[in-house]
């Protein structure tokens, strides 16, 4: 059966990462039965196993959505509580047999999570067990986001404002009370119009400028590097890291280039410039980044592009340059010397590289049936692009780790 997972971040009020919530499909249509549900779960939990669940989750918490069937098993208690969170889902009813395993799950030491909650007396047994209360700020509104809090009534429950798309959301859940948040509300620009790019950013997006000339000067480059210290110290440190498995150490920028190459050295300097320009931000914002740039490059290996591998890498990590600079994408690719196939994906006009990025944003987010449209439009099977997603996991994993 094929499988999709993906991940999707939970922060806390400082937008710290705090867990993901595994995203998963297993069937085509995506309606899901109570049977499609279990197999979805048990199959997840399966290759988080096969995989390694730290490999998935980074070492974070990880939330699972539990079907009814599924929570009168005793397999729960495989699963290290000290890791998993157990999230109930909306439509199982709180039966005496239900209230009963949860209690059993709460001794064990798992954390409870109640999903998309809507308030109800019925729920009063359940939520005296529950940790975490998910609220869909999707389907709830202005007084209602603070009413559940209110209903609850419980200084034992943290609040989970989910589906927040906007810095305006986050700022009304924190405001209301509200202790975690889920969503790609990071991901959005702040455009702060008038403003220019930071002082302390210039000599970063300089040498971003001088990576994207056709005619790479090299030695220019150097010198631009060099200006900053901790810049030049970090380019060096990543590759000397296990990344690369050099033999010799590497003391130079010019040395480095002379072992890897022009592009790729040039891939490596990116990553490094765009972690700096993205010092103040989420760090979650540059891990999916990173992860986009390495997901969107090993996609168009798979699909016979390799030719493209190295714009569809550079697109994937420019993909988030208007919010991490607060500036409007068309003004800073005025200033980048990109070919104009990488700059029509940044504007999201129909190519095959702004493609890969849909098809990646949609996969990101769980959106399944998008996912469905845009793999069959590029050719990619489900397959290859679970393998894809987690390569690139697996990518980022090592980059975190020198």
């Amino acid at each position: 059966m094929d499988i999709f997972v993906a991940r999707q971040p939970i922060f806390n009020k400082n937008n710290k990462v705090i867990a993901y919530e595994l995203l998963f499909r297993n069937s085509y249509d995506n309606k899901y039965t109570n049977e499609d549900g279990d197999t979805a779960t048990l199959n997840v939990i399966n290759s988080l196993y096969t995989l390694g669940i730290d490999n998935v989750t980074n070492g974070k918490n990880v939330f699972i959505n539990f079907t009814e069937n599924l929570l009168n098993h005793d397999f729960i208690a495989l699963l290290p509580p000290n890791v998993v969170t157990i999230e109930i889902l909306e439509d199982v009813y709180p039966s005496k047999k239900i209230i009963l395993e949860c209690k059993k799950l709460k001794k064990q030491g798992y954390t409870i999570a109640l999903d998309d909650f809507i308030f109800d007396e019925k729920h009063i047994n359940l939520i005296q067990i529950a940790d975490i209360v998910k609220v869909d700020f999707s389907i709830t509104k202005g007084y209602e986001r603070k009413d559940i809090i209110k209903k609850v009534n419980s200084n034992n429950i943290k609040f989970l404002a989910e589906k927040v798309e906007t810095i305006d959301e986050f700022n009304e859940a924190k405001s209301l009370g509200y202790s975690y948040f889920q969503g790609y509300y990071f991901s959005k620009p702040i455009i702060l119009s008038g403003k220019d790019i930071p002082h302390d950013k210039l000599i970063n997006f300089k040498i971003l400028k001088e990576l994207t000339k056709e005619n790479l000067d090299i030695e220019g480059l150097e010198k631009l590097i060099l200006i900053d210290i901790s810049l030049s110290f970090k380019l060096l440190r990543l590759v000397n890291s296990t990344a690369f498995s050099l033999k010799n150490k590497v003391n130079s920028i010019k040395q480095a280039i002379s072992l890897l190459g022009e592009r790729e050295i040039k891939k490596w300097i990116y990553v490094v410039i765009i972690r700096s320009l993205a010092e103040n931000k989420p760090n979650e914002l540059i891990n999916c980044t990173l992860i986009r740039a390495k997901f969107a490059e090993l996609l168009c290996i798979k699909m016979g592009l390799k030719y493209k591998s190295y714009s569809s890498y550079i697109t994937g990590l420019l993909s988030f340059i208007d919010v991490i600079l607060n500036q409007p994408i068309e003004i800073i690719i005025k200033d980048l010397c990109l070919s104009v196939e990488i700059k029509d994906a940044l504007l999201n006009k129909e190519n095959i590289l702004s493609s890969i990025i849909k098809l990646i944003t949609f996969y990101e987010k769980g959106l399944w049936h998008e996912v469905d449209l845009y793999s069959k439009k590029l050719n990619v099977s489900d397959e290859d692009l679970s393998l894809c997603y987690f390569e690139s996991l697996n990518w980022l994993k090592q980059l975190n780790g020198y």
